[in-house]
């Protein structure tokens, strides 16, 4: 878990979601139309709470907690900030896997949409779901990220010196059958785990989940910089209208392998 906080000591993941708007926007759209109305809501690898603020804005109580204690005082000073602070039931540093400071059954809602990645032994990414199924009200809707791992194999074979070691064809299959890659770069990606995409509902079936949603997150991460700069020259109606068309092919199953991230909606079994 040390190289995990390492990373985010360093890395601006509030910046990232800035840099890459389309996946806040299409995770906000879905999680908006699945949320309750009302409620107390847990953000699980919060990270520096991006998503936390606008649940408290939404007047949702909130509940943040990340591994990375930098992260979690800065979710702090920006709730203060943003005049937020008695939204917030709290601020924890905790692994995902114990949170040993909630209670059984606190949330309506409860996201996770981080500790997933980095989790590349099986046992403790059922400790870290299972832990979420604990805090999570009966049939009280979860919001889970993962990575999809023919995504990361494609990118691979896209940019091998950007991935290494997936820069030559045997680490890439050795890839495709574990789904755990370990940059050989320092400095880069924390080591992580990828999931098959048909494997994702029913591990979390297993766990005590009923699917309602698989979304990709980031379709758009298909397009380059310049694609991008194409439709934001077409002016705002059109670069809306292209984000839009994202948000409506979100869960459409035959692109989730283009998307660079991945949300699973599901209810907790009553």
């Amino acid at each position: 878990m040390s190289k995990i906080i390492n990373y985010y000591n360093k890395f601006d993941e509030w910046g990232r979601l800035d840099r890459e708007p389309i996946e806040f926007q299409i995770n906000w759209h879905f999680i908006k139309k699945h949320l309750p109305k009302t409620g107390y809501i847990l953000d699980n690898g919060a990270g520096p709470g991006k998503y936390s603020m606008e649940l408290a804005k939404e007047g949702y109580k909130v509940t943040l907690t990340d591994l990375t204690p930098r992260l979690v005082e800065i979710a702090g000073n920006r709730a203060q900030e943003l005049g937020l602070v008695g939204q917030f039931s709290g601020f924890f540093a905790a692994d995902a896997r114990e949170l040993n400071m909630i209670n059984d059954e606190q949330f309506d809602a409860s996201l996770m949409l981080g500790p997933m990645y980095h989790l590349q032994e099986e046992i403790d990414r059922i400790k870290a779901v299972k832990e979420l199924h604990r805090v999570t009200k009966k049939n009280g809707i979860v919001f889970v990220a993962f990575m999809p791992r023919i995504r990361h194999i494609l990118t691979s074979l896209l940019f091998p010196k950007n991935w290494k070691p997936n820069d030559n064809m045997d680490n890439i299959k050795q890839f495709s059958q574990t789904g755990c890659f370990n940059h050989q770069d320092e400095g880069r990606f924390t080591g992580a785990y990828y999931f098959n995409i048909e494997e994702i509902e029913p591990f979390m079936e297993a766990q005590g989940f009923e699917g309602l949603e698989l979304i990709g997150s980031n379709v758009g991460a298909i397009l380059n910089n310049d694609n991008w700069n194409y439709w934001r020259d077409k002016g705002e109606q059109e670069f809306e209208k292209a984000v839009k068309l994202l948000i409506e092919k979100a869960n459409d199953p035959y692109i989730l392998g283009v998307s660079s991230h991945l949300l699973y909606i599901g209810r907790k079994k009553g």
